[in-house]
Parts: structure tokens; C-alpha cells; sequence
């Protein structure tokens, strides 16, 4: 029996067989009715595109500027500092170091413009980083340090000497340039109940001759 009659007699209605490719993206496939006729179909293979990475935040790319700042700033420590080193201490150097850089001017006590918010004349008073600056970057490197594997027990940005400079700082420079950094406490509404609603006004007398009309 040659290979003919074979192919023959294991498809006797001479249907075509499916082609799969080993690289095709589109396989045919044949169906066939209830009538007896081959319908032939084919299925499409759709690849997803990889998500796109997002673009980090403006408070991420902050963060990360911090964090290499305060990272150089122990490298160039005398002598150089490990992170694991670091303690509430160094933090404090570091945001002392950083006053140099400030913009803010903070007012010494024997400075005839100290309390005003508003100076007239310039003064040889001091730059300063301001309460606000301090306190938001404390924050972003405490979370930074949690990131690369610091403890939380142990983040010395989170130390208790550190908390008290920046309320010391906030306290000196509110007095110093004439602000409050206190936070503004929304009034709760008052809700006026039914007994101390004024009294409705009596119904007009054009009202008043309508209804006696109605009722003769």
C-alpha cells in the first residue's frame, strides 16, 4: 500500500488539514457544519504591550535629591560617616550646615526689626533655612532612610533631639519675623434649631381676603 491510498483512506472526504507554523502569528483551522460543508477559520494571536513605567513624582525626584545630598554630606564628613553611623546628632550638623544656603531672613533680638513682618530698611541680620523648608525635607529623608533599608526604630530623623530643634526653630523664627505657623482651626457650622427660629411673618391681607372669599 503506497503513501497515497493511505492519506486516502484516513481522509476519505478530502478535507484540508491545518497548517500550524512554528513562527506563523495566524493558524488555520477547519470546521465543519452540520450541512457537511468545511468552513475554514482562523484565530489571531495578539501580543500586549509592556506597561509603560511612570514618571515619578515631583515629591520622588525631591526625595531623591535629598537623600544624595545627605549622602555626600557624610562623605565629606571629617571624618567620613557611615549611614549606619548616623545618629540624631549628625542630622542636627547637617541641618546647621544647610542654613548657610537659606534665604529667609531671621531677625536677632537686638535688631530694632525684630517682630516686625514687614522690615522698612535692609538689616545685617542673618539668612536662614526656613522652619517650613526644614521640617518638610526632616520628613522626606526619614522616609528615604525606611527605603534603603534603615530601621524605623533606629531612622535618626525621627530622633527626639531633632523634633525639639525644629519646634525651637519654629518657636524663634515666628517670634523673629513677626508670623504664625499655627494651623487655622475651622469654625464648626452652628445649626440654629427649630426653637430659636425667628418667628414667621403673618401672611399678607390680600392673602387673608382670598381665603375668606373661598370659604363664603
Amino acid at each position: 500500500m503506497d503513501l497515497v491510498s493511505l492519506s486516502q483512506q484516513s481522509n476519505p472526504n478530502n478535507y484540508p488539514s491545518s497548517i500550524v507554523g512554528s513562527n506563523a502569528a495566524i493558524s488555520s483551522t477547519t470546521s465543519i457544519s452540520s450541512s457537511g460543508v468545511a468552513t475554514p477559520t482562523s484565530s489571531t494571536s495578539i501580543t500586549q504591550a509592556p506597561p509603560q513605567p511612570t514618571t515619578p513624582s515631583r515629591y520622588e525626584n525631591q526625595k531623591r535629591r535629598d537623600w544624595n545630598t545627605f549622602c555626600q554630606y557624610l562623605r565629606n564628613h571629617r571624618p567620613p560617616l557611615s549611614l549606619s553611623m548616623c545618629s540624631g546628632a549628625h542630622v542636627l550638623e547637617f541641618l546647621r550646615y544647610l542654613d548657610q544656603f537659606g534665604k529667609t531672613k531671621v531677625h536677632n533680638q537686638t535688631c530694632p526689626f525684630f517682630g516686625l513682618p514687614n522690615p522698612p530698611a535692609p538689616c545685617p541680620c542673618p539668612l536662614r533655612q526656613a522652619w517650613g523648608s526644614l521640617d518638610a525635607l526632616i520628613g522626606r529623608l526619614r522616609a528615604a532612610y525606611e527605603e534603603h533599608g534603615g530601621r524605623p526604630e533606629g531612622n535618626p530623623f525621627g530622633a527626639r533631639a531633632v523634633r525639639i530643634y525644629l519646634r525651637e526653630v519654629r518657636d524663634f523664627q515666628a517670634k523673629a519675623r513677626g508670623v504664625s505657623y499655627e494651623k487655622k482651626r475651622k469654625r464648626p457650622k452652628q445649626k440654629v434649631s427649630s426653637a430659636q427660629q425667628p418667628p414667621s411673618a403673618p401672611p399678607p391681607a390680600a392673602v387673608l381676603a382670598e381665603a375668606a372669599a373661598a370659604s363664603e
